[in-house]
């Protein structure tokens, strides 16, 4: 996703509608595009209005695929070529987000190929967690200004799946623009990762948090390892990412987690990974998922709830030295 673009070549757009007094006008614009960027008059930004025609709505059957929706909610926009080039990038960006996967981190993020979702994913009671949990992960990696175009972007395409009918709910009905300024939640004291690493937590989630705390490395970059990518004698990563170092108690950890298993994903799922993951995803031997993000986050804020003084429970970025 492209970190900058100029509001008038990009403008991040919401969505409004317009009342039963605005029909005459609406059938005035049938014959021009369907959605329009206008300013909201609250000077917070651009909304999109999506204009229906009569003979639109409903006309076409739900694609199954997100990308097909995407393609679609594009072809009919007034954008430019360069926004809809970034409207695309950062719609695409979401398709990893529904299936509770972080999306490739670093230069692999470019140019890499989004997993084929379907749309109905939208609809799924967890989808608005699923988001969520992405724009958390977006925001600490990204500029406050790029993220919040992306939100932009998908909650003006969910707002014209809505009214196309192809979708039942708006997902990103709970989504909230990151503010500037926004301050990080500090990284965790010694005292504080040594309580984590004393709870009654399982193999999986003492070896991820030590590796996180170890290295320093994203929480994306982690659970994207590979069996393969793990020198356990070298206490370190290998491959073409910067390479993650550990402490010998973490490469025990380790060891004990990958016991039979010489290839796959890193941390693994419970369950056994649904009918379309992608390949590189599954377990050969097990037929469990990647671990993702979002489950990651889940257990930690879940196990250290009662240690965290606000009550919220910690973050996978705090465990890290330097969040």
């Amino acid at each position: 996703m492209p970190s900058s673009a100029s509001p008038s070549s990009a403008a991040p757009p919401g969505r409004a509608y317009s009342g039963p007094e605005d029909a005459g006008r609406r059938a005035d614009d049938r014959s021009k595009c369907a959605v329009r960027p206008a300013y909201d008059g609250t000077g917070k930004g651009i909304v999109l209005r999506a204009e229906l025609s009569a003979t639109s709505a409903g006309a076409d059957a739900a694609p199954v695929e997100y990308a097909v929706a995407v393609d679609r909610f594009l072809a009919q926009a007034c954008l430019s070529p360069a926004s809809r080039r970034v409207y695309r990038i950062s719609l695409a960006g979401w398709a990893w987000a529904l299936i509770g996967q972080p999306p490739p981190a670093g230069p692999r993020r470019r140019g890499a190929r989004p997993p084929a979702v379907p749309l109905f994913l939208l609809d799924h009671g967890d989808a608005a967690a699923r988001l969520a949990a992405a724009v958390a992960l977006r925001a600490s990696r990204a500029d406050i200004r790029t993220v919040n175009r992306e939100i932009s972007a998908l909650r003006s395409a969910a707002g014209w799946w809505l009214d196309m009918g192809w979708i039942s709910r708006d997902p990103t009905a709970g989504l909230r623009h990151a503010a500037a300024g926004q301050a990080a939640r500090p990284a965790l004291s010694d005292e504080q990762a040594a309580a984590v690493f004393g709870l009654a937590a399982g193999l999986r989630e003492q070896a991820l948090w030590r590796l996180l705390r170890d290295s320093g490395g994203p929480a994306d970059e982690v659970l994207a390892l590979d069996v393969t990518a793990v020198d356990l004698a070298g206490r370190r990563t290998r491959g073409p990412a910067a390479a993650l170092a550990f402490e010998p108690a973490t490469s025990q950890l380790l060891g004990w987690l990958l016991a039979g298993r010489p290839c796959g994903p890193l941390f693994l799922t419970d369950r056994r990974a649904p009918a379309g993951t992608a390949r590189a995803d599954v377990c050969p031997l097990t037929g469990r998922a990647r671990m993702s993000y979002r489950r990651a986050a889940e257990i930690l804020a879940s196990c250290t709830r009662q240690l965290d003084p606000t009550g919220k429970g910690w973050t996978l970025r705090q465990l890290r030295r330097s969040a």
